[in-house]
This record gives structure tokens, sequence and C-alpha cells, in this order.
């Protein structure tokens, strides 16, 4: 079982808030692409490919989530996360194809981003 699958296992026998939970590992994945970030040289980091891989795992996760049709979350929600899955697919292809720090940025602010958002309270 993947971290990110152990951390939805572990909200369901806690009782903790979802979203919480959705923006800690959002904000851990976040933390992962700044530290590999940091550790970038003449060539990627060997810890590239798991943060990647764990950052994969969360948005399928994502979209698996919002393609079921039990889903609750409202259409247009549904469609945009969707989307943002395909482009992270996307963009993870280009930066395991052609490795530059540089293409990290934008995982990182979207993730910061959703998770800000999660962790803001519905008025």
């Amino acid at each position: 079982m993947s971290k990110a699958h152990e951390a939805y296992a572990q909200t369901a026998r806690t009782g903790t808030d979802p979203r919480e939970t959705e923006a800690a590992v959002l904000l851990k994945a976040a933390s992962r692409f700044n530290q590999v970030k940091a550790n970038w040289g003449d060539a990627p980091p060997a810890d590239l490919e798991p943060a990647l891989l764990y950052n994969r795992t969360i948005w399928t996760i994502f979209a698996t989530s919002v393609t079921s049709p039990e889903s609750e979350l409202p259409k247009e929600i549904r469609q945009n996360i969707a989307n943002l899955s395909v482009f992270i697919f996307k963009r993870t292809l280009e930066i395991q194809t052609l490795p530059t720090p540089e293409l990290l940025d934008v995982l990182i602010n979207i993730n910061r981003q959703i998770s800000a958002g999660l962790m803001q309270r519905p008025a």
C-alpha cells in the first residue's frame, strides 16, 4: 500500500477530517519537491523519482475519486480536478523525460494552492 493510501486508511480509522488529510499529503508532496530542488546538482537527485511517484499517487486518487459516480462534489469542481490531474500527469512525464528543477515549480505551487483551499473552512 502506498503512503498516500495509508494516509487515507488512517483517516478512516481515526475520524480525522479528510480535507485536512488531503491538505497534509499535498503539502508533504510540495515539501518533497522543494527538497529535490535544493539537492539538485549537475544531475537530478535520486529522490526525484520517489517524489514524483508520491505526487502522482495522490493525484491518481483525486482523479479516481472525482470521476467516480459516487462523488458528491459539484460537476464543475470534479471537472476542474480531473483537468488538473491530467496536467499534473503530463508535467510528471515531462520532468521524467527532460528533468530540470524549474519544472517542479508548477507542481509545488498547485499542491500548495489546493492545500490552502482545503484548509479553509466553508462559510
